[in-house]
């Protein structure tokens, strides 16, 4: 039985285990890949201690720092995505020792009946994005479509942009974007937006940024790259073309917990609920961190934060008897 098991190949994850091989702890690493919502970021900015990186280079980074120290105390699985998590109660039915009954893990490689086992499980999956999907969306994706302000708008600076979407993640896009874009044009497609009011009312004061309620998004143009967008007006009923050399979208995420559903409960949009002091979950032996958690903030730099704080939280409940 391993100590720990962590799911998940991203900056939490490889935070994590790191950490855990320093802590010597015996731990199962499990990712389908190194691929994390960066990777195809021309150049992430700011991962703290590099000051310009490649979403393809930051995930070799990541793979080689891990590989580095993982000796004979973390067993790397690449490759592998976990189905079912279950957790198992000890000879006696109750906690012994301070610790639960451990966990049992299946992959979509694994052996059904002789699946992995682990005193503790640290979840971090992340979320993918969720996408546009009007014409025009899949030609231009990493082609002036991203889904990062912060990795990729000084890409962008000096041009003309569009951020899609109307809560805090949409905003606060536009607020990093107006600081080096020639101005920004955000497209809601209700009457509402969903964001703070009062970062609404603060931003909606910046002369560089425009900001259309009732927009529906219908097309995206482009050459080699995004030249334009056209959106229907829903006052007007006209639809209208837009310049631009880069849209940001900003519709939300889906967190990639599915596996987990009948492990712990998810929030209404399938979050992980966690203590923010500590990781934990409500499920005792569990832990989570990174973009499939609730989270009020989601980045790299922050993820792998949280997951070195579970990780620390993690050692001592191993060690508290």
């Amino acid at each position: 039985m391993y100590d720990l098991a962590i799911i998940g190949g991203g900056p939490a994850g490889v935070a994590a285990g790191v950490y855990a091989s320093r802590k010597r702890l015996k731990t199962l690493f499990i990712t389908k890949d190194w691929n994390n919502q960066s990777v195809v970021s021309e150049g992430i900015e700011n991962w703290i201690g590099t000051i310009n990186v490649s979403g393809p280079d930051f995930a070799k980074m990541l793979e080689e720092h891990l590989r580095a120290y993982a000796s004979d105390v973390v067993d790397i699985k690449v490759g592998e995505t976990v189905t079912k998590i279950t957790k198992k109660e000890n000879s006696k039915g109750s906690v012994e020792g301070g610790l639960n009954g451990g966990f049992e893990i299946t992959t979509d490689k694994s052996d059904s009946t002789s699946p992995y086992s682990a005193k503790t499980i640290l979840i971090t999956t992340g979320s993918h994005r969720r996408k546009l999907s009007v014409p025009g969306a899949d030609r231009y994706e990493h082609k002036g479509i991203t889904y990062c302000a912060s990795c990729d708008g000084p890409v962008f600076a000096g041009q003309d942009v569009a951020v899609i979407g109307g809560g805090n993640a949409a905003f606060e896009s536009a607020a990093q974007l107006l600081a080096y874009c020639k101005s920004v044009t955000l497209l809601n497609r209700s009457d509402e937006f969903r964001a703070d009011p009062v970062t609404v009312k603060k931003l909606l004061l910046n002369p560089k940024l425009q900001a259309l309620r009732n927009a529906q998004l219908l097309e995206i143009k482009g050459d080699k790259f995004v030249k334009s967008l056209t959106y229907l007006d829903k006052n007007s009923g006209q639809t209208q073309e837009l310049l631009v050399g880069g849209i940001f979208v900003e519709i939300g995420s889906i967190p990639s917990n599915e596996f987990a559903r009948d492990l712990l409960p998810l929030d209404p949009f399938g979050r992980i609920t966690v203590d923010s002091r500590t990781q934990s979950t409500s499920v005792e032996g569990v832990w989570a961190a990174g973009d499939s958690t609730d989270g009020l903030y989601h980045q790299n730099n922050i993820s792998a934060g949280d997951a070195i704080k579970a990780l620390e939280d993690i050692y001592v409940y191993l060690h508290a008897k």
